[in-house]
């Protein structure tokens, strides 16, 4: 009973003290929202992080298949933006953990040590966020930079193409040669200089293709010829890539040529081939060098397709990649919808008058166009070639 009445006649303190306890729970209730908060704030600068991260450092290309993957379109960023961002990660990662602990803080009640450490770690959190937004405008102005460089090399192209153009009508009025006395030069690899058949071959279930090449270009000559067709854009290509010998592809399938042309020389080639038994021939200056069968068996070539010189195609058209393009010379392609004979063959080779012209497409500068800078010169086979 005394007890009970010191509680009573003590009723002030008591209430105070009940008032000060739910204002201290108030006040964690308060902190632990404030933590969430701050959460989700890191979240944000870690996701904003991983973003920089992804686009400062892009994925290696690989070969894919008989072509690399993903091409690089923005370029490396500095070593030092790479430390930087890396350094914001550290950071962050610091920064939660500290906020962890201000939570095991809050549910211990101690609640003026707790606001100290928040507003601290609010202040980090906001000097951070400053730094990765900055970290982000400053990549963002370097992919539009990037952009703006490839508007720029587009006109470049387009200059040169239209002064190429100015320069063969200037010669086609200064001399009166034949219009299949010419050559191409490609002589740097670069994705934008090549040059393109004006029409699509037939359905062919035999061929030969014959042409003049000169190169020393190392690793690789590149890619003479690609021939696509929508849905394959490797129905027919002719190409040395990095230390790989010289293969023809039909279909995708591939045959390894024994073709040595890295010489610097003038060399004639020919490729013959039958969709029965995928029957194939190699000739190298008029002398058969190799033969093989099962070939692309029974596919007939598709018509409808893009014939490009200088370039492999990835797409329908297009799709270049400078480590495959062709570096050098070249002349005198023609195509036949038939397997020449080796009389024929050797006929091509020796600039013999009784050589015929490619009844699918032949050498004549009407059937092709040039383009980013790629260059025609005059040419006589045989007498170049010694």
């Amino acid at each position: 009973m005394d007890l009970c009445a010191a509680t009573m006649q003590n009723s002030g303190p008591a209430e105070d003290l009940k008032t000060t306890v739910m204002q201290l729970r108030e006040t964690v209730l308060q902190q632990k929202e404030t933590i969430m908060n701050q959460k989700e704030t890191i979240r944000e600068l870690t996701s904003k992080l991983s973003r920089c991260e992804s686009q400062s450092f892009p994925a290696a290309a690989g070969p894919g298949g008989r072509r690399p993957g993903a091409k690089n379109t923005m370029g490396d960023i500095s070593r030092g933006t790479a430390e930087t961002l890396a350094q914001l990660g550290h950071t962050l990662q610091t920064l939660k953990q500290r906020l962890e602990n201000l939570e095991q803080y809050s549910r211990g009640n101690n609640t003026v040590q707790a606001n100290s450490l928040k507003d601290l770690i609010q202040n980090k959190i906001d000097d951070m966020e400053k730094q990765v937004l900055s970290r982000v405008n400053t990549l963002e102005e370097a992919k539009s930079g990037s952009r703006n460089d490839s508007e720029q090399r587009n006109r470049v192209e387009s200059t040169l193409t239209s002064l190429h153009h100015r320069i063969t009508d200037l010669e086609k009025g200064k001399e009166n040669r034949p219009t299949d006395k010419f050559q191409l030069t490609f002589p740097l690899r670069t994705n934008y200089m090549y040059a393109k058949a004006k029409r699509s071959l037939p359905e062919m279930y035999s061929f030969t293709v014959c042409l003049w090449i000169k190169s020393n270009a190392s690793p690789g000559v590149g890619t003479p010829f690609s021939y696509a067709v929508p849905g394959q854009a490797n129905e027919m290509v002719l190409i040395e890539w990095g230390n790989n010998p010289m293969e023809i592809l039909i279909n995708d399938k591939v045959a390894k040529l024994p073709f040595l042309i890295n010489d610097g020389k003038w060399h004639h080639l020919c490729i013959t081939w039958t969709t029965r038994d995928g029957m194939w021939e190699a000739f190298q200056d008029g002398v058969m060098r190799g033969s093989g069968e099962n070939l692309a068996p029974y596919h007939p070539i598709k018509p409808d397709g893009v014939l490009v010189l200088g370039q492999e195609q990835d797409t329908l058209g297009g799709g270049f990649d400078a480590t495959q393009a062709f570096v050098g010379e070249l002349a005198n392609l023609n195509i036949w919808n038939r397997k020449l004979s080796i009389t024929e063959i050797y006929n091509l080779a020796t600039c013999n008058s009784k050589a015929p012209a490619g009844n699918v497409f032949s050498w004549m500068e009407s059937n092709i166009e040039i383009f980013g800078g790629a260059t025609k010169w005059s040419f006589e086979p045989c007498r170049s070639a010694n």
